[in-house]
């Protein structure tokens, strides 16, 4: 699904219903033909994996970033996800590799090092539904390639929202 319109045109708002930040007012929206308001937030969101435009990244190893702190993703997950979307090159790279310190909101990183983090982490969760919000739109020519190719590794065998600025 690609959802395409200019700032402002409520492109956002759409995720923003999808994912209850905010419950909608008239109709509903349903996932698997059950309406989303009859889910508990944490089982609606399990469903979704959400890489955005400025990605949320915080003070703690790459590892932490990616899972979010949940023991059931192991560290091997975690580097097989890295591999499919082509962050293990860069991650390898880092004194500490998995285990290096990210400054506050990733600081210590480029925009598209933030991004596929950010493609791991989605990856690792093995989302029902991939959102993907302007997910290549701070990074260089040669980023984006890489983010591309990991899109599209990613949007095979799920359902896929594209969301583009135009």
């Amino acid at each position: 699904i690609a959802i395409v319109g200019a700032t402002g045109a409520g492109k956002t708002t759409i995720i923003n219903l999808l994912l209850r930040f905010y419950d909608i007012q008239k109709g509903s929206i349903k996932l698997d033909g059950v309406d989303i308001r009859d889910l508990s937030l944490s089982e609606l969101r399990s469903n979704f994996g959400l890489v955005l435009q400025d990605n949320a990244l915080f003070s703690g190893t790459i590892l932490e970033n990616i899972t979010l702190g949940n023991p059931d993703i192991s560290r091997e997950e975690v580097i097989e996800a890295a591999h499919k979307v082509e962050a293990h090159r860069f991650i390898e790279k880092l004194k500490g590799t998995y285990d290096y310190k990210l400054r506050e909101r990733g600081a210590s990183l480029s925009m598209g090092q933030k991004q596929l983090i950010c493609f791991v982490r989605a990856l690792v969760y093995n989302p029902q539904i991939l959102i993907l919000d302007e997910a290549t739109s701070s990074v260089d020519s040669e980023t984006e390639a890489l983010v591309t190719a990991a899109s599209d590794k990613m949007m095979k065998g799920r359902t896929s929202i594209v969301v583009a600025h135009r």
